[in-house]
Parts: structure tokens; sequence; C-alpha cells
């Protein structure tokens, strides 16, 4: 049995993880200014200072933060902001070496209005839902360590835990502590983590964490975290009544649970079930009670990431814009490591068939929605055709039904496939989505109908919408079927949306020949580090990494955070 061993002297186990996963502002950018303040002042020349808090103010009231659209396509090398660097780029990715140097600032519309810093930022996180969160919330000085009194079910944990009492597990080896453990994840830390915070949650248990958390300042590293969308990312974007596929208790993140933050706010769990609402409010919440608002920058799209890497350690340019009711502006900040934690939600996957780019065809749920609220589709249009056979279209299924609204399901696969989501899921815990699975089953588009208004086209494949508002299949026996709709919804899956990386992040995925995918191809990273294994100080969080869900992607958090404490600790004084 090995001893516990300190922090940076684990082994490095470079093997990859194939497998993975009504809203009001925050405290107000005033408290981004101000926070803001305080870093540019540790970051920057005191000459230089006011000057640059002008141009953070500017940039960040007094408008609100809401999501932006991406107006840039994929760039290659030398093209876009990087022709302004003023030399052609050696590879994809990398920056050519400034004449100056790097300045940690905002970029004006119309002019450079750096304020220059002889120090880049430490981290820059982009992507501010649960895993950005999570991060933020380690990096800001909050500390884990086992209670004393703490006893873990798990015994070889337990044995583990003992030897180490009073160290923090951001000191101790991830690797060690998590080897032996077991569960619905790949990730090594991330069961760990898990395990940490929820004991015997897979047994139906409800034991406490064994975790306590201390606020420990000198431990904090400045970061920024950059998002689109209020903290909470892409849970702000889904229907406030959806349920939560996971259990309510599974949705929340360190030292605030969930049962714990809905009690107070006078709401509770549906069936150990949360609403979207609930979780995205929960999310946005969070960083509030825990005072991280001071590093979250709401309503910026990151449109390139470069680098170059010097001796000791890479330097990382981010850049994009923030939006505003005036109008875009954009910034350009400088890192010593980029965590990736944008999630998968970013680009809505495409059949890639003639007519798919007509105005009744959407790749969102909330498409239906608005067309529901303002009177665009009614229980007396043409149905709605719904393609897809995972939880986002049984989600527009049941939103459809919900409202009377007629429906043609369809999809490729056979209803009993057992690939099918539905086919994995216990039937007492997710009673909705096996009604769809039974409607999906019993009703076939040909057939007299059980269920009023709804029709299933199972193992059908779209050929082409047509301009009349038409839809045309072809069957397994090649029989074309045409069908008019008033609205269409193709969900089935997204991608994420890396375009601000050379290659799109393809590159960095443990098969770089394709396409990244969170399930299938995530980024190759080292699984006690969350860092690329193919460029230092490059780190991947999330769904990006292969952990899919919330409570898993914690773990990612926690991996970073380590390994991110252990530079800061060799760097020399």
């Amino acid at each position: 049995m090995r001893k516990w061993r300190p922090r940076g002297c684990c082994r490095r186990n470079m093997q990859s993880r194939r497998e993975g996963n009504g809203h009001s502002s925050l405290e107000g950018d005033s408290v981004i200014c101000d926070s803001l303040a305080l870093l540019v002042h540790k970051l920057a020349g005191l000459t230089e200072l006011h000057h640059c808090l002008s141009v953070w103010r500017s940039c960040l009231a007094p408008s609100p933060a809401h999501r932006g659209e991406e107006t840039e396509t994929q760039r290659g090398p030398g093209m876009g902001h990087s022709q302004q660097m003023g030399s052609h780029l050696p590879r994809p990715g990398l920056l050519p070496v400034p004449s100056t140097a790097p300045a940690t600032a905002m970029i004006s519309s119309r002019k450079h209005l750096g304020a220059s810093s002889s120090e880049p930022l430490p981290v820059i996180i982009v992507g501010n839902g649960p895993s950005g969160i999570c991060l933020s919330y380690l990096l800001s000085g909050y500390t884990p360590y086992v209670k004393p009194d703490a006893v873990h079910p798990h015994p070889l944990l337990q044995r583990k835990l003992t030897e180490a009492l009073g160290v923090s597990i951001l000191d101790q080896d991830l690797d060690y502590l998590s080897e032996g453990l077991e569960g619905r994840c790949q990730s090594p830390v991330a069961l760990l983590f898990d395990a940490l915070l929820r004991p015997d949650t897979d047994f139906g248990g409800n034991m406490e964490s064994v975790l306590t958390w201390k606020h420990q300042e000198e431990h904090a590293i400045p970061h920024l975290v950059l998002g689109r969308n209020l903290p909470g990312g892409a849970w702000h974007s889904i229907e406030g009544s959806m349920v939560t596929l996971s259990q309510g208790q599974w949705m929340g993140l360190p030292d605030l649970e969930v049962k714990d933050w809905l009690q107070k706010k006078r709401r509770g769990l549906r069936k150990s079930r949360a609403t979207a609402g609930d979780i995205a409010h929960y999310y946005r919440d969070y960083v509030v009670k825990k005072g991280l608002g001071h590093n979250f920058v709401s309503g910026a799209v990151v449109t390139t990431v470069e680098w170059r890497n010097p001796d000791p350690s890479p330097l990382f340019q981010v850049s994009g814009f923030l939006t505003r009711d005036q109008g875009q502006q954009p910034f350009s900040l400088w890192a010593r490591n980029v965590v990736l934690a944008t999630g998968t939600f970013d680009s809505p996957a495409r059949l890639g068939v003639p007519g798919e780019a007509l105005p009744f065809v959407h790749h969102e749920l909330s498409a239906l929605e608005t067309a529901t609220r303002v009177g665009a589709v009614t229980p007396a249009s043409d149905p709605v055709l719904i393609i897809g056979a995972g939880l986002s279209a049984a989600d527009a299924v049941l939103f459809a039904r919900h409202y009377n609204l007629p429906v043609i399901h369809a999809f490729r696969r056979a209803v009993d496939d057992p690939g099918l989501v539905f086919n994995q899921l216990p039937k007492m815990l997710y009673p909705e989505y096996h009604k769809v699975h039974q409607m999906m089953r019993e009703q076939s588009v040909l057939s007299p109908s059980p269920y009023e208004g709804y029709r299933s086209l199972p193992r059908h494949q779209l050929l082409l919408f047509k301009e009349d508002c038409q839809a045309v299949f072809q069957d397994l026996e090649g029989v074309e079927k045409v069908f008019g709709v008033s609205l269409v919804l193709v969900l089935i899956g997204s991608h994420p949306d890396l375009s601000f990386l050379p290659g799109a992040g393809a590159d960095f995925a443990v098969d770089p020949d394709q396409p990244l995918s969170a399930k299938r191809n995530p980024i190759d990273v080292d699984p006690f580090t969350y860092q690329s294994t193919r460029q230092e100080g490059l780190y991947a969080v999330g769904p990006l990494a292969g952990d899919n869900f919330v409570r898993f992607v914690q773990g990612g958090a926690l991996a970073v955070a380590s390994s991110l404490l252990r530079k800061e600790t060799r760097k020399p004084p």
C-alpha cells in the first residue's frame, strides 16, 4: 500500500480518457468594475491604473449582460486579429514574439487602449457554466479539507484520508487518493471529488460531505471567467419548466446544497429533480453568495485564442468582444494559462440536407416556445415536425403535447434500439421520458391513433425540406413520403464551438483526425491535471474533457485548481 504523497510527487499518468458527460442581473456592473480595479492594481503599474479602469468601465457598464452571437468564423494563420501583430504566425495558434511586453488590456473599437503590464493574468477561464463556476470557487482561495471526525463509507479511501489529516485535498496526490474508486464516470478525479462531496449517493443515501471548506486568501489565484451568458451558461437558455435529467442534489456545487438553497427560496424538488429555471438561478446566485462576482465578465464572446511557447512557460492571447446595447467592444487579454469550459451547446448538430436553412426549420427548442407564445403555431396548425430520438427531442414532444400542438416525431433508429437513451433510464425516476418512448413505440404515422395529435416515424431518413413547408422522408423500403408541417425542430445533438482555436480544437482531441465530440472524441487531457497532452498551459474541463454531468465536472475543476496551485508554488519569488 502506498502512503500519502504530497502534491507534486504524483506519478505522471498521461493516458487519455476516451469517454465522458426568472433571471435578474448579478450584483451589477459596478461590482465587476470595482473588483477588476483590484486585479488591475496588482497587474498594472500605478501610473496606468486609472486609464485601465476607464477602459473596463466603458466596456462593462451600464450595458446588461446578455448572450452575444459569434460574428467571426474560424480563422486560419495570419488572418483576422493576428494580422495586427506584425508578422506571420510560425504555425496555427502560435504567436510571434511581440516587440514590446504583452499588455493586459481591453481594446476600444477605434484604437488600442491597453493598460500595459509586465505580468499577464495567471488564468483565464473561457465559459461560465458549472465547470467554470466551480473552478473560480477553488481559485478564489476556498480550500477543501477532510473533517477531523468524518468517516467515509469507502474503507480504502477512508484509510488514505486519515494519512494526511489537516492537509488540503488540493495539496494531496489526486492519483493516489482516487486509485480504486469506481462509479458512473471514467475520470478518476471526478469519482474522487464526487465521493468526497456525496459519499453514498449511488447507494441511495444522503450522507453529508466529508469535506469542510476554509477561505484562505493566500491560496487565491487571480483569474477571469469569460462567458456569453449570465453565470450558469447554457442553463439560462433552457426552458425554465423543464426538469433536470440528474437528481436535484447532483446539480449542486461545493458548499451550497441545492435542497438548502431551494428551501430558502421556498421552492422544492419534483420527485427528487429540479427545474432548469431553478438550477440556472442557483448557479447565478452561487456566484453572488460565494463572492465570486468580481471574477466574472458576462456578455463576453471569445473569437481567438493564440499562444507562443517561450521559456519557462507559454503565453496566451485571448481576444474577442463584449456585447453592449451600443454594439460590440473588442478586448484582448494575456494569460499564462487558459481553461476551456465552454460545454457543448454552442453549435447544434445539423442534418446537412437541402432546405435546412429555410426559415421554418430550427435547431433549438426555444424556437417552438417563441412560436407558441406569439401564436404562430396553434392546435389548428399543421403538425410540428420534431426530428431526433434523444432527450432534447423528447422535451420538445412534451412541450408540444402540453400545448395540444399536433406532432410528427421522426427518427432514424428503431424504437427498441438499445442505444436509445430511453432504454437506459429507470422508469420510476423518469416517467415522462418513458411516456414519450411508449408513444414512439405504439404510434406509427400510418396506424390508428391511440395518442391523438401525435404520430411517430421510426427508421425514416429525411431527404429534404421544400419552401412550401413540406418535409420529404424515405422509409427503409425506399418509399418517399411527404408531410406538410408548420415548423421543424432538428434536435439531434450539439457540438462544442471551439472556432476560436486553431483547427476548431480538433488538433487537441483524442483522435485529431476525427471531429471533436464530447461523447466520442473529447479533448485529450492528463486525467489528474486536465491539462492538454499537446499544449502546456491549456486545460479543458466539463464535457470538452468527456465529463458530461454536473456532479462529475467538478472533479475536473479540482484537478485544474490543484495543477495551477502547484505551478504557483513553483514560481520564483
